[in-house]
């Protein structure tokens, strides 16, 4: 059975994406960045900021479909400046703690606005006893 969560933006319906899609134990997290509303980037120049933004959108969309980020079993993280990659990674390290899901962090040229420093998608697994278990 597949049930997904509304990528909460007029870009979900536009490109035809979920913010997250769950089957059986499985939960993939579409990847995520910090912008408004109206498509505006919130704390520009911040990566830190936002990658606590992501991590926040990113643990409603597990919440929204019987999991928290304790279920994450990767995260694939996305920068646009890799010299400032302790700010993103500090924060992933803050939200998941002992969790440590498998990583990958590389720099790509830009994401889709220019404001946008950072983007991160993510893997959960559930299994039969419930969230994190």
């Amino acid at each position: 059975m597949r049930t997904m969560t509304a990528a909460g933006s007029v870009w979900g319906d536009i490109v035809g994406y979920s913010r997250a899609v769950r089957i059986g134990s499985f939960i993939t997290v579409a990847g995520t960045t910090a912008s408004g509303p109206n498509g505006q980037a919130l704390h520009p120049g911040d990566p830190g900021n936002q990658t606590r933004v992501i991590f926040e959108r990113i643990s409603a969309a597990l919440g929204a479909l019987g999991a928290s980020l304790s279920d994450v079993i990767e995260t694939r993280i996305f920068v646009t400046d890799i010299s400032r990659w302790e700010e993103v990674g500090r924060v992933h390290g803050e939200v998941f703690g002992a969790i440590k899901p498998a990583t990958t962090m590389v720099e790509v040229s830009r994401l889709i606005d220019p404001a946008l420093l950072v983007e991160i998608s993510a893997l959960a697994v559930v299994d039969s006893a419930g969230p994190g278990r």
